[in-house]
């Protein structure tokens, strides 16, 4: 596809020039490229398209399958395959029907193109360096924590009750439906044979909204005031949030502190989301649902490390905090 084209078509620049690959895509499925429109000041000053909005950078997110390796982990498989496939086809599902919902409690990329030939994908996004979101974190502060938690609650009272329409209605990349391969190597029989009751209490329950599917810290973009913003939708779909909340939490911290903070962030987590589903006017049952997603917390932690314990059995996120969450979810069953 020509790239610089669409650029020009949804930005009223007159040329785009390629600038640094920021990545890869996983599995090599495409890459990550900042571009740098340029502009006719003429055709602005006459009101033509890009006179009002018209960025000095923009995001290019290209899958190109045809060019994917092997797997890092060896899981190259035709499911694997059509896993990743569909996860870009639902990432630009999101794009286009449902980012611009967010708004800045939930900050995400604005989204200027969308284009999609016999699964040659182009995305091209807002800049959000540019637009005040520089900083990544491999660790995370007090402030950057609070920042966080505010988003993820943000994002679910917003989308609470939507029904995930071109979303994955499961959530994640990790859910069960997708990982037979990774369930059927597992050693850990008694947990591997728990799945499907994990898996359908979470879905049975009463209070379902999206979830980003892939809330890690390396997927939040920080601003030097303290404000947040994510990217990386393709697993976004429907669950409850305490998926995105454990996920989140387990790219954290290591063991002790999941321990340790456990209550206090998710008092923190719960506060901002009363405050969220007030703010969004969402009529509900709150004390209802904060006990029910309390509750679900360690079931929610107990799935994404039934995943592990297939897909990665030395991860080192299987820790003694897992097993403990996993043990007391299997004597409630």
């Amino acid at each position: 596809m020509n790239i610089e084209k669409i650029i020009c078509a949804s930005t009223g620049a007159v040329k785009a020039r390629q600038g640094e690959k920021i990545q890869s895509l996983w599995s090599g499925y495409g890459s990550i490229i900042r571009y740098y429109p340029e502009y006719n000041d003429t055709l602005a000053d006459a009101g033509l398209p890009g006179g009002t909005d018209r960025p000095a950078r923009v995001i290019v997110k290209h899958v190109r399958p045809e060019g994917a390796g092997a797997h890092p982990r060896g899981w190259k498989t035709d499911l694997s395959h059509n896993r990743k496939l569909r996860s870009y086809h639902v990432e630009s599902h999101w794009y286009k029907k449902w980012s611009a919902l967010c708004g800045n409690e939930c900050r995400v990329p604005r989204c200027y193109a969308l284009e999609d030939r016999d699964d040659d994908m182009v995305m091209v996004l807002e800049d959000l360096d540019a637009a005040g979101f520089p900083l990544r974190r491999s660790s995370i502060n007090e402030k950057d924590l609070q920042a966080c938690l505010s988003w993820l609650a943000h994002f679910h009272a917003r989308f609470l009750d939507e029904h995930p329409e071109g979303l994955w209605e499961s959530g994640t990349y990790w859910h069960l439906e997708t990982r037979p391969e990774e369930l059927g190597v597992m050693e850990d029989r008694r947990l591997a044979a728990a799945a499907p009751q994990i898996d359908q209490r979470l879905k049975e329950a009463r209070f379902q909204t999206f979830v980003h599917g892939d809330a890690k810290i390396a997927n939040f973009c920080f601003a030097p005031d303290g404000g947040v913003a994510a990217v990386d939708f393709q697993y976004v779909g429907g669950g409850i949030g305490m998926k995105d909340l454990a996920y989140f939490v387990g790219s954290c911290f290591y063991e002790d502190e999941c321990e340790s903070r456990e209550g206090a962030i998710l008092d923190c987590y719960f506060y901002y989301l009363e405050t969220a589903l007030s703010r969004y006017g969402k009529s509900v049952d709150y004390p209802a649902l904060e006990a029910e997603w309390r509750s679900l917390y360690p079931w929610a932690w107990t799935d994404f490390h039934r995943f592990l314990k297939g897909w990665s059995p030395g991860h080192w996120k299987i820790n003694s905090y897992s097993e403990r969450l996993a043990a007391e979810v299997l004597e409630e069953l």
